[in-house]
């Protein structure tokens, strides 16, 4: 009798070892999975943040530069190509092909707004224009905070990556769904430096 009780204890106790260990594993995952969609949602945010941005830039340069239409309408193009809907991206879904495309609307709103700022070199009024001047200076800013929010959200990916390909973590995850993220990855030709000419 005090054998079975014994072996039933035992019992008991391996099988609440598993399920703590299987709860604490299934539990990691949905806690690096939110750590990512968090940061997502900060990237999107400072993304948002330029897209805002750009109607009161544009709209301070168009009073100096009128020669410069064809480059304000460019920006104008990009921004909105940059804010369609199908790029508001749900985290959960969040895969290669939707971040390159995300990534590619992106990259060409830095383009046009890159090219804004070097037509405005023609423009000694406007540079001096002090709305103009606190517009540069916020976008810079939000430029900034969009490369810090990109780091750190490679770095969640990283972690929940790590963390879902490592045994016997990658069983869990492949039972309950849990896949691997994306990473934001350098614009196309920025391994090249540009060339300045004077």
């Amino acid at each position: 009798m005090k054998k079975s009780w014994i072996i039933i204890g035992v019992i008991v106790a391996f099988v609440l070892i598993v399920f703590m260990s299987f709860s604490g594993t299934y539990n990691g995952l949905v806690t690096a999975q939110e750590t990512v969609n968090k940061s997502w949602a900060d990237v999107q945010g400072a993304y948002q943040r330029r897209a805002d941005l750009i109607p009161n830039l544009v709209s301070t340069v168009k009073g100096y530069a009128k020669f410069e239409q064809e480059t304000m309408i460019k920006v104008t193009e990009a921004r909105a190509n940059a804010t369609r809907p199908e790029l508001n991206i749900d985290p959960t879904k969040l895969n290669e092909s939707n971040l390159a495309q995300f990534q590619k609307a992106q990259d060409a709103l830095s383009s046009s707004l890159s090219r804004l700022l070097v037509s405005i070199e023609k423009y000694p009024d406007l540079k001096a224009n002090q709305n103009f001047l606190q517009l540069q200076a916020q976008l810079e800013g939000t430029e900034n905070r969009i490369n810090v929010e990109r780091r750190n959200f490679n770095e969640k990916v990283q972690l929940y990556d790590t963390k879902l390909l490592r045994f016997p973590t990658n069983i869990i995850a492949g039972m309950f769904g849990f896949t691997k993220k994306p990473y934001f990855e350098a614009q196309a030709g920025s391994e090249t430096a540009p060339k300045v000419n004077f």
